[in-house]
């Protein structure tokens, strides 16, 4: 058999992992031929296609990014998209595809499994918000690198007696605000889940420095928005699958808790930073045991699904219901953290 693969979406720390377990087994023990189809499913429309050999992925399991490129190239914006994919496929001998990506990504897969395509999805997003499984490759590494960042600013705000107002990744979901912000013991969190009002939040920092110290963390996922009415915010232009391009809540917070309680207040954007990099041990690991599964998927002819994973075990459920809902905070677990706020 010749077996398809691509990464999808935004990059994310343990992709090339996947890639190198899939290969790897896939080769070796399935006896398979494997081919990468670069830049998403851009790469798939344009036939841009590599091969993929043991010998040629050796050294990549420790590289963040992805070895075959991305894009948010989106299908299903043209009527003949999902016919365009496979004939495409079918052009190219591809007999099976592995898809690793986000709930974009997926969600091109499941219109393609829906049509008959033989097709294997991979989690992948460092906002963990996927449904149907309970953490993904990426996140972990996602907030490691925005724990050690807040860490940092601690010493930097205490020695100058600043807010200092960090914005991380996180557009529906606030995984990576709220694991980073708790570890890192910040004093206000703002997540989209939870629509914030301005006056709150400054009124807790009032709150800590009349009690002291006069310095605070406030993290903002870059998907947090306040309450109706409460704060201005802007407009911006949107992707190929109709999201906004987020970024600047963490500026517009830093503005109005500047004017509102004028304390010296500085912004820090992580944004792309959260992405890049070296992935953990976690994340090597979690990602190696999706490449693996995902093959076997394929050997087993479980086309349509998704490898998972669900109380430490990896399990295989239906793409459909991996995309069908998004993987949010909650509301108790983001109570927790407001116990340490202000």
């Amino acid at each position: 058999m010749k077996i398809g693969m691509l990464t999808g979406g935004g990059d994310c720390p343990g992709l090339n992992a996947v890639i190198r377990a899939v290969v790897r087994k896939g080769e070796e023990v399935h006896g398979y031929e494997i081919v990468g189809f670069r830049y998403g499913w851009r790469g798939v429309l344009e036939r841009q296609v590599v091969p993929l050999t043991v010998a040629g992925t050796r050294g990549i399991l420790p590289r963040g990014g992805t070895i075959l490129g991305s894009s948010r190239t989106n299908p299903l914006k043209e009527a003949d998209g999902v016919e365009r994919c496979r004939e495409a496929l079918r052009a190219e001998g591809v007999d099976a595809l592995v898809a690793i990506g986000g709930e974009d990504t997926l969600g091109v897969a499941a219109c393609l499994a829906e049509a008959g395509t033989a097709v294997v999805g991979v989690p992948k997003t460092i906002d963990n918000d996927l449904g149907a499984t309970e953490v993904t490759f990426g996140f972990h590494t996602a907030v490691q690198t925005a724990t050690d960042a807040l860490d940092r600013l601690h010493t930097t705000a205490e020695s100058h007696d600043r807010v200092m107002v960090v914005e991380v990744m996180g557009r529906h979901a606030g995984w990576i605000a709220l694991t980073a912000g708790m570890a890192s013991g910040a004093d206000v969190i703002l997540i989209p889940e939870r629509p914030f009002d301005i006056d709150e939040v400054c009124e807790a920092l009032r709150r800590r420095h009349a009690r002291g110290p006069s310095f605070s963390i406030v993290v903002v996922a870059e998907g947090a928005t306040p309450r109706e009415g409460t704060m201005a915010t802007v407009s911006a232009e949107r992707d190929e699958f109709g999201h906004v391009r987020l970024g600047g809540i963490g500026n517009r917070v830093t503005e109005e808790i500047k004017a509102r309680t004028g304390y010296d207040t500085r912004v820090t954007i992580l944004g792309h930073v959260l992405r890049g990099g070296t992935p953990t041990a976690y994340d090597r690991v979690l990602a190696t045991r999706f490449g693996l599964a995902a093959i076997d998927a394929v050997a087993d002819g479980a086309f349509g699904t998704m490898v998972a994973l669900r109380c430490g075990r990896i399990e295989r459920v239906p793409i459909a219901e991996a995309v069908a809902e998004l993987r949010t905070v909650p509301p108790e677990l983001f109570e927790e953290a407001t116990v340490f706020f202000g």
